[in-house]
């Protein structure tokens, strides 16, 4: 039996529930009944695609520290296909051989644009030890430095890409989810619905009233996508982004709502789906009478530190909203796996629903 990492865990936490070595947290949740019961959603065989092209939003207006997809050509016998002036052909190899190929190379932020979040994108100084001294820790204890390993600057490297190579999540990385499948039955919840697209803090009492207006059940297990229209927005931008419109477009959950965390705790949701940059409102730092330490991302903290909850971000989820408001339904089949990439802490996605 493996060793816990930790003596003490945080506060309402979920370390420990499916066992010292865990890494997977809610996606337990997501058994081959679950994904029978998504199954069963499928009642017309149509697919919905709810990714955004992978180049939007377009620049790093919304977020400098991630950058586009960059596309190269692969370089053979010391030249581009473009320096040659066509695709690679054989036939400098063998005249008789007709083949013509494309190779390419690229570079981007795996968290640019639809994107999943794993469990390394976002810990916590914490004392997991109990020894009064906190610690940088992960979901179930793993550690900063140790089982999550960040790069090291390299200074002699002016490409911002580049100055902090070989990092590497040995733990809680993001092909964990790649490798359990994630797919399962979708839920759609319907903020634009009853909101609009207007910038607004969604809370546990004004979400349970969008559930029983909606007639919206999540049960143990759900996979759960927040409609939103934020994404709607951005792709009418053109890679284009209109940072002062897109900063009063679209709600989000309200990460300071104790009552909404313990909601999503106690309904047992497997992971939560946004079409907006944060699955939560991001607003300013919570001013108190006196000083209080408190995360920058409360959802978050409480999602992918406490409670193993894997993050979906910038998801495009207006089609398929629509479709389901139109036929008076808000379940569906959903297949959503991230790269298979071991060592990285998120991963574009191109999700499907199928309904």
């Amino acid at each position: 039996m493996t060793q816990q990492r930790w003596t003490q865990a945080p506060p309402g936490s979920s370390w420990g529930e499916f066992g010292a070595d865990d890494q997977r947290g809610r996606m337990n949740l997501v058994t081959e009944e679950k994904v029978r019961q998504g199954v069963a959603e499928v009642k017309v065989g149509k697919t919905i695609c709810l990714s955004l092209p992978l180049d939007y939003p377009g620049g790093q207006m919304l977020n400098p520290r991630r950058i586009p997809p960059r596309l190269y050509s692969v370089v053979r016998d010391g030249k581009s296909a473009g320096e040659q002036g066509f695709c690679w052909s054989y036939q400098s190899e063998d005249p008789d051989l007709t083949d013509v190929v494309n190779d390419d190379v690229l570079l981007m932020s795996l968290q640019y644009s639809t994107q999943w979040d794993s469990f390394a994108h976002v810990g916590s100084h914490f004392d997991a030890d109990g020894d009064g001294v906190e610690e940088a820790v992960f979901y179930n204890g793993f550690r900063a430095g140790e089982d999550i390993r960040p790069g090291h600057e390299d200074t002699q490297n002016p490409e911002p890409w580049a100055r902090y190579p070989d990092s590497y999540a040995g733990a809680l990385s993001i092909a964990l989810l790649a490798e359990h499948g994630a797919q399962g039955r979708g839920v759609m919840i319907d903020l634009e619905r009853h909101v609009g697209r207007q910038r607004v803090a969604v809370g546990y009492d004004a979400l349970m009233k969008m559930l029983e207006a909606d007639q919206v059940q999540v049960e143990s297990g759900d996979m759960v996508c927040l409609h939103t229209g934020f994404a709607d927005t951005l792709l009418s931008m053109n890679r284009q982004p209109d940072v002062a419109q897109l900063h009063q477009t679209g709600s989000g959950l309200d990460g300071r709502d104790g009552k909404l965390l313990n909601w999503i705790t106690d309904s047992r949701l497997a992971c939560l789906i946004a079409d907006n940059p944060a699955v939560e409102f991001v607003g300013p730092k919570l001013m108190t009478p006196t000083p209080m330490r408190q995360p920058r991302l409360p959802l978050h903290e409480h999602c992918l530190f406490k409670h193993g909850i894997h993050l979906g971000e910038l998801w495009y989820l207006t089609e398929l909203a629509l479709w389901l408001r139109q036929h008076h339904r808000s379940r569906f089949l959903l297949t959503a796996p991230p790269l298979r990439l071991p060592g990285a802490v998120g991963s574009p996605a191109t999700p499907i629903a199928t309904v």
